[in-house]
């Protein structure tokens, strides 16, 4: 009985230092010994060398992320703005999810409107129905005063991409929207805008804790659903802002009638999680450790640069210091003085030096950076790339190291990520910004609708469903790839739509322009490239018996 005592004796310590469940002993499968030993996985030994001292505990999301989110965030924080990997690699996933464009495809669902409210939704009314709201879309979005923008500094895409950056960078993104009339006197057609808000002004009144219906400033129901937030009236530390930064303001997550007025989102990892964490979070130490050997590695080089060449004499430093005033190392140095003070020589301003009998010149021998430290950073992006779902290529920019095929394995990996990240920063954040928009379209009432058409809000998800186009994906191999998509569309394994799309285009423009191209060239009685080959041949290159 010993063994079990001692295992007991253990167990009540780990208990009482607060590191493991409050489970007794004898509740462990197999306690009293036997042939698997008191733990039937590995995995749960507390007295291996590899477990003994590794004991997390089981604690919600909301106690794991927000008792520190504020220090976590910082650090993440501070690595964007002061190391060149970390920026780096934030602007290729925000350049590879918004980047320079985001267009709205909209494709009402005429299917579920006809089944439910009877004729007059087919594709011919939701393609015009398409052509419109895009239209009106573009419009308000790509505003010339920037006027979709409560601040007046951004268009559309712009504070998408802004948001998305604080998503990946602060693990969520804030915007508010309003609804401003004063915007139609100054020209605008709409008086919706919308406002990034900082992340770090949601937080709760007061700094008080967490309660089960306050999360880190997000207000809760008994469902779990989140009813509103408290945001700071300004930034924490913000010294020309000090009477409103102790001011919190309560904005609802919806009007009673359901129109989005603040969208929070970021990336779920629990459930149960209702603050979002940063990209950098399970690999913050070592980017910080990384950092900090770039910097001691560049720093001893520099010095070993400053210092790589000196004058050597035949009298060691002992010996100058004890050598008495006019004796024969005295007298020696002295000659050296004068000899280098008396020799300036120099062509065109280029010193040549020449030396003192007994004199020499040595160099220092550069050690550092040793050989290995570029493959040491190359593992280490490949440690973050994993984590962050992009490649090493695209956060180091460094393609020397791989071919064809690796080059196009690991882009089409990273895609997969990159293509999820679009389509749930889509779903919940640009949609509720679209749905806004719609709804105020429809109460101007410049939408082409049947007369049997329901209301907005009876119908909306049918009306708001959409898609977007993000940036281009581009080639690694333009020749091959366009070869491949062009036998996907023979075979009808594809559509010029999203053909287009994956390059960041939009079929329609992309078949306007084109005949609007064709058209040109018959008029100027060009030849017709290889694309259009089996075309009706231009009047003007036709023989004249043959027309």
């Amino acid at each position: 009985m010993k063994a079990p005592r001692l295992i007991a004796k253990m167990w009540n310590a780990i208990a009482d230092a607060g590191n493991s469940p409050s489970l007794p002993p004898t509740a462990l499968p197999g306690f009293m010994g036997g042939m698997g030993g008191p733990f039937a996985y590995d995995a749960a030994n507390i007295f291996s060398q590899e477990g003994s001292d590794w004991n997390p505990l089981l604690r919600s999301p909301d106690n794991e992320i927000n008792m520190h989110r504020d220090r976590m965030v910082a650090r993440a924080r501070d690595l964007y703005h002061n190391d060149g990997w970390a920026r780096g690699a934030i602007t290729r996933i925000s350049d590879n999810v918004v980047g320079a464009q985001w267009r709205l495809v909209a494709k009402p669902d005429y299917r579920a409107l006809n089944q439910r409210y009877g004729k007059g939704f087919d594709s011919v009314w939701a393609d015009e129905f398409r052509r419109v709201v895009e239209a009106e879309w573009r419009t308000w979005s790509d505003d010339p005063l920037f006027l979709c923008d409560q601040e007046q500094a951004m268009s559309v895409q712009q504070m998408l991409r802004l948001a998305f950056m604080h998503r990946i960078k602060d693990g969520e993104s804030l915007i508010r929207l309003f609804f401003d009339e004063d915007r139609i006197a100054m020209g605008a057609l709409y008086a919706m805008t919308m406002q990034v808000v900082h992340p770090d002004r949601l937080s709760n009144p007061y700094q008080q804790q967490d309660t089960h219906f306050l999360r880190g400033g997000v207000e809760l129901n008994d469902d779990g659903a989140h009813i509103a937030y408290h945001l700071r009236r300004a930034h924490q530390f913000d010294y020309f802002d000090a009477v409103e930064s102790v001011e919190w303001e309560r904005i609802p997550r919806y009007t009673p009638w359901g129109r989005p007025v603040l969208i929070h989102s970021y990336d779920r990892d629990d459930a149960g999680q209702h603050r979002g964490l940063s990209v950098f979070a399970p690999i913050m130490n070592r980017f910080r450790m990384l950092s900090r050997y770039d910097q001691a590695e560049l720093q001893q080089a520099l010095i070993q640069t400053c210092f790589a060449t000196f004058f050597e004499s035949p009298y060691d430093a002992e010996d100058a210091m004890t050598d008495g005033e006019g004796g024969e190392g005295s007298q020696y140095q002295e000659n050296r003085r004068d000899f280098h003070e008396q020799n300036p020589m120099a062509i065109n301003g280029v010193r040549i030096p020449s030396l003192f009998p007994g004199e020499k010149v040595s160099t220092v021998s550069a050690s550092r950076p040793y050989s290995g430290f570029a493959e040491f950073h190359r593992a280490f992006l490949r440690n973050f790339s994993a984590a962050s779902g992009t490649s090493a290529e695209q956060i180091s920019m460094d393609y020397s190291q791989t071919n064809y095929s690796s080059s196009r394995s690991s882009f089409l990996e990273a895609s997969k990520t990159m293509y999820r990240r679009r389509e749930d920063f889509g779903r919940d954040t640009a949609r509720p910004i679209y749905v806004a928009h719609l709804e105020e379209q429809f109460d101007r009432k410049l939408l082409p609708l049947p007369r049997n058409a329901p209301d907005f809000l009876e119908a909306r998800a049918a009306y708001s469903r959409c898609w977007w186009i993000g940036p281009g994906r581009g080639w690694v191999d333009p020749v091959a790839e366009r070869q491949g998509a062009i036998m996907g569309l023979d075979a009808g394994l594809n559509t010029l739509e999203r053909e287009c799309a994956e390059q960041g285009l939009d079929y329609e423009e992309v078949l306007d322009q084109r005949s609007t191209e064709r058209r040109m060239m018959e008029e100027r009685g060009i030849p017709f490239p290889e694309w259009a080959v089996g075309a009706p041949v231009p009047r003007a290159m036709k023989a004249p018996d043959a027309q």
